[in-house]
């Protein structure tokens, strides 16, 4: 069986247990999937992520375990002889919302999330790449060829209930949710500076924010000035073929199974960061998903050895200013008026231990009041919530804790979510607008104090 993704990390699995129940086909893939031991951890309630899908339907077909039940059922030709095209297997794996829930929380740690892409980009060599799925993935190329027009059309989409349900009908984009709105002017990265008191840094500024909310970079490259660092952006490298498209993580194409297009993208950021691996630089990124596929998923595109190297060096906003502050680093930062805030985490901060980071930070705020709300997904997940289909399981799952908190919060409380798609769940659920903690601090540095 011929795979899209990089396996070879579970070549050694299951060697020699003959209970691991490893499939009869699919090499290292059958591997990945077999990790699961069944202790049933996916269908519980109460704390963590895990499972999404099986807490608003209370089904055990829609868990982690009964997903990796009918990959078995898949690889061991229980569902014929072109089983990724098989209605049993995409009804299996309707409701993933690729959160990584499992990826921490399962004991046996099944990356779902993981063999989702792989399956996606087996159906798509089988069924094809549909529209819907080719303006999902696309995201990066249609907003730097058409963003002008693009941004017209997404306003008038959401100001006419018309147009919203003939985009239902035709391409499955939910009527219901309005489209985030572009920018007028996109993010535009200021000039490479000399080394500063603690050093250089390389942000690393995503798609989303990009496009969509710039002045989550603006604030962070602020903070991270104020604490003593020369901050450059990541640029594309010269011999880039696209030296005037900003660089992608690639999460969009991964999410809808185009490998292919993932794989590109991942190129593009490995030969930007070439210097900066050599040379030792910190990569700071800001969006949960985009960063962190640089030290998760970029190892499964083939990228060569330097992806080891990548994942030692790119951390999280929070992450990287949690290690400064272990190191002396000091903000100088001032009290905030408002309520107790509520933060809520993205899913994959939560399933890569980011939180820690995200509350150490938080409490460097003179008299600041937090609650991290125990949440599991929010429910929209990059596209997953803005598909038509899809919708009302987005709400649900957003109901379980989330909106709830943010609604209880007091008027002049903040509310914080590093995600993109966190914020815009959260806006649409309750009015409120949530803001990235790099532009919470921003709004707390002391400018009457200078130096780190």
């Amino acid at each position: 069986m011929k795979t899209y993704l990089d396996w070879s990390a579970y070549d050694t699995y299951g060697v020699g247990d003959a209970y691991a129940g490893i499939p009869a086909t699919g090499g290292n893939y059958a591997k990945a999937v077999a990790v699961c031991m069944n202790n049933h951890q996916c269908q519980r309630e109460g704390k963590g992520v895990m499972c999404p899908s099986y807490r608003v339907t209370q089904d055990p077909g829609h868990s982690t375990g009964a997903r990796v039940r009918a990959f078995k059922a898949a690889l061991n030709g229980e569902l014929g002889e072109d089983p990724f095209a098989h209605p049993d297997l995409a009804a299996a794996m309707d409701l993933c919302v690729s959160c990584k829930g499992c990826k921490k929380e399962c004991p046996s740690a099944v990356d779902m999330t993981l063999i989702k892409t792989e399956y996606l980009a087996q159906k798509n060599a089988r069924l094809g790449v549909s529209r819907r799925v080719q303006l999902f993935a696309g995201l990066p190329q249609w907003l730097h060829r058409w963003r002008a027009p693009l941004s017209w059309l997404v306003r008038w989409r959401n100001a006419s209930p018309w147009l919203a349900k003939f985009a239902e009908k035709r391409w499955g984009i939910a009527a219901a949710r309005p489209i985030p709105q572009l920018v007028e002017a996109p993010f535009l990265a200021p000039l490479p500076e000399s080394c500063g008191q603690r050093g250089k840094v390389l942000l690393f500024v995503d798609t989303f924010t990009h496009y969509y909310t710039p002045e989550v970079a603006e604030a962070a490259i602020k903070v991270l000035k104020a604490g003593g660092y020369a901050v450059d952006v990541l640029q594309p490298a010269k011999t880039d073929a696209e030296p005037q498209r900003p660089l992608c993580c690639g999460r969009t194409y991964l999410s809808q199974g185009l490998v292919d297009a993932a794989k590109i993208e991942g190129q593009r950021v490995m030969a930007a960061l070439a210097p900066a691996l050599a040379e030792g630089t910190p990569i700071v990124g800001l969006e949960p998903s985009c960063l962190l596929a640089l030290r998760d998923e970029f190892y499964s595109l083939s990228l060569g050895p330097d992806v080891g190297k990548l994942s030692k060096q790119a951390f999280l906003f929070e992450e990287f200013l949690m290690r400064e502050g272990n190191k002396g680093l000091k903000l100088p930062l001032k009290a905030l008026p408002g309520g107790k805030a509520v933060v809520h985490g993205h899913c994959h901060q939560k399933a890569f231990g980011a939180m820690k980071s995200v509350k150490k930070v938080l409490a460097w705020i003179p008299g600041f009041e937090f609650e991290i709300v125990d949440a599991s997904c929010c429910g929209m997940s990059g596209s997953f919530g803005i598909e038509a289909e899809h919708y009302d399981a987005s709400q649900k799952m957003a109901e379980l804790a989330l909106l709830p908190a943010v609604r209880a919060a007091a008027a002049d409380a903040p509310i914080i979510a590093d995600g993109f798609s966190c914020r815009h769940q959260i806006a649409d659920g309750t009015g409120r607008q949530a803001m990235h903690v790099a532009v919470l601090l921003a709004s707390a540095l002391d400018d009457g104090v200078s130096g780190p």
